[in-house]
């Protein structure tokens, strides 16, 4: 368990990356209206300033750092890990992500090598090295937003649905390995479906998106937000949107587990 934290400062953090909009930028709101400190991550450092300004006003005794950083760039998740040993994080979300739409042979591959990179490669980079030093520390959690799409796979988006099923079953896989191991430490998963944010755009890369016209039900980031508090207060591993009713539920894990099989190396 991590030890060392910043001398003369008993303070507790929530981690959020991809926090410049979207979810992230809800979701830290949501944690600073729970009092929460916070250590917010994103490429743009002027988004994140104008979060911290808004916190400020509506939270005065919340403290917001920032953190600039691109987590597409595989060593910048050990740079940012390495940078934040000194506070003591009780909360790792693992929020920065993006989609593609597009049929495999006509996607455009640098810009799927990048999305495996953020959303597979810094994900677990991140999420490994904060379990490795708060695996016995008691209340910490591990959040890793996946999608509907990481339990259904969804037509022309193929790539995504990839990556967010890695991210589902790694998570998933993780929690039933924590609970094994008697561990303090609890890993979950949300899932979102569609979710007014930038995502449409980015995945798409159009410079407008209407969600009211290309899906008509969808979630705004203020909700996924709170769907996000439901997950981090309850027991359950998967906070999980229905992509049919939007209706969202806590559950126990979806992927089978192999535990006790007679088929498992000895």
């Amino acid at each position: 368990m991590k030890e060392v934290f910043e001398i003369g400062n008993d303070k507790k953090y929530t981690v959020i990356t991809g926090a410049s909009s979207g979810i992230g930028y809800a979701a830290a709101k949501a944690f600073a209206a729970c009092g929460k400190n916070l250590i917010v991550t994103a490429r743009h450092a002027a988004r994140l300033a104008r979060l911290r300004d808004e916190i400020a006003a509506a939270h005065p005794a919340v403290e917001v750092v920032i953190k600039t950083t691109d987590l597409s760039i595989p060593e910048n998740a050990h740079r940012l890990y390495d940078d934040l040993r000194a506070y003591d994080i009780e909360t790792w979300v693992n929020n920065a992500g993006f989609g593609s739409y597009g049929s495999v042979a006509q996607q455009d591959v640098s810009k799927i090598e990048s999305m495996l990179r953020l959303n597979i490669e810094a994900l677990t980079i991140l999420s490994t090295l904060y379990v490795r030093d708060y695996h016995d520390a008691a209340g910490a959690q591990l959040i890793n937003i996946s999608s509907c799409g990481g339990y259904t796979i969804v037509p022309m988006a193929v790539t995504y649905c990839a990556t967010k099923f890695y991210v589902s079953a790694f998570t998933e896989g993780l929690a039933q390995e924590l609970t094994a191991s008697g561990a303090k430490l609890r890993a979950k998963v949300l899932a979102p479906a569609a979710t007014r944010t930038e995502f449409g755009k980015v995945a798409n890369d159009v410079e407008t998106y209407d969600y009211d016209a290309r899906f008509g039900t969808y979630h705004t980031a203020e909700q996924m937000a709170d769907f996000l508090l439901r997950l981090y207060d309850g027991d359950k591993v998967l906070g999980r949107v229905d992509r049919e009713t939007y209706e969202f539920e806590l559950t126990d894990p979806l992927f089978p587990y192999a535990a006790g099989s007679s088929r498992n190396q000895k």
